[in-house]
């Protein structure tokens, strides 16, 4: 045991050695003001995978087509979130004036790669209310995959503040419908860090059925029902209830 202790302090003098000379030749003007005492108190005794875990998008090692359609998602919710105008690109005539082999339209759509056929959902028009065809996206994968990791890093990339809440552990469909709602209202803007939160989900698949149904109904409240509704008061309350936040959720199996 004592052996395997040095031999792990040795390891971890020299990993840091290695980064400390990285950061250093990267950025020397910066490496005196960096990381005061109590940073480097904390660091000594927290684990390696939290120590080492990705900060910024740059340091995500997970799949880059995954890292960019989930960043692509949430910045659809700039307009609404932010107030932000979308992004329009413009039509490429070429692609359009000769599509590939001359096929019928109904032919090209049913061979679609995986890759075009997320493309085009992530650049469908925003709905009435000025927020994205699909309000939720579920990572899904086994364990130790960085699923949680991506969610926070893009979440903060994104200019959110990440709001965690595990689905196994709220049972009660009614805790779980208020920790959504508490989560994804307009008030939450003025709350930490006067960021608009990003409500991240993890262990959906654990949650019960009623649970599901819950964040189904939140998640389907019909875009039409203000205009529907007869006078200006009743229309805000039925927008209120609006889902205004993005949503990821998190799964082992699909």
């Amino acid at each position: 045991r004592r052996r395997v202790l040095e031999a792990s302090q040795q390891l971890t003098e020299i990993i840091n050695s290695c980064l400390e000379s990285d950061t250093s030749a990267e950025s020397p003007e910066l490496t005196g003001e960096t990381e005061p005492a109590d940073e480097e108190e904390s660091a000594l005794h927290c684990l390696w995978v939290d120590k080492f875990t990705p900060r910024r998008y740059m340091e995500l090692l997970s799949d880059d087509y995954t890292n960019r359609c989930l960043l692509k998602w949430l910045k659809l919710w700039d307009t609404v979130v932010f107030g932000k105008e979308k992004a329009v690109k413009k039509a490429k005539p070429s692609a359009e004036a000769h599509p590939p082999f001359s096929q019928p339209k109904e032919q090209q759509n049913k061979w679609k790669t995986k890759v075009q056929l997320t493309e085009e959902i992530l650049e469908a028009e925003l709905d009435q209310h000025k927020r994205p065809k699909y309000k939720v996206a579920l990572l899904c994968g086994p364990p130790g995959l960085g699923k949680t990791t991506l969610a926070h890093v893009i979440a903060k990339h994104a200019g959110y503040n990440a709001v965690e809440m595990n689905a196994s552990d709220d049972r009660s469909p009614e805790v779980f419908k208020t920790r959504i709602e508490s989560a994804t209202q307009m008030k939450s803007v003025l709350g930490a860090n006067e960021k608009p939160n990003c409500l991240i989900i993890d262990e959906i698949d654990g949650a019960p059925a009623a649970s599901i149904n819950m964040l189904l109904n939140i998640i389907h409240r019909k875009d039409g029902e203000g205009e529907a509704a007869a006078g200006a008061g009743r229309r805000r309350r039925r927008e209120g209830g609006l889902l205004l936040r993005p949503i990821i959720c998190i799964c082992n199996d699909q």
